[in-house]
């Protein structure tokens, strides 16, 4: 299964930007969407793939929680 996972642009340079993503900072390639500094995006094999409004991007790392946190519970 893959998943895309939300993240917040911080910088950008060239064709790359820096997001964060869980409190990580990592790059990944904007060659596919138009984004800006503060931009929240989704992430997925190291492409932006995609713009989210930040209360979804919000949505989506709450909901990544609280499955870590069940599947912690459950080993």
């Amino acid at each position: 299964m893959c998943v895309a996972v939300p993240a917040k642009v911080t910088k950008i340079e060239n064709n790359t930007a820096t997001v964060e993503v869980d409190g990580n900072r990592v790059t990944a390639n904007i060659g596919l969407v138009d984004v800006k500094e503060g931009d929240y995006v989704l992430i997925h094999a190291g492409l932006v793939i995609q713009k989210v409004m930040r209360n979804e991007a919000e949505e989506m790392a709450e909901l990544f929680n609280t499955l870590k946190e069940l599947g912690e519970n459950d080993g």
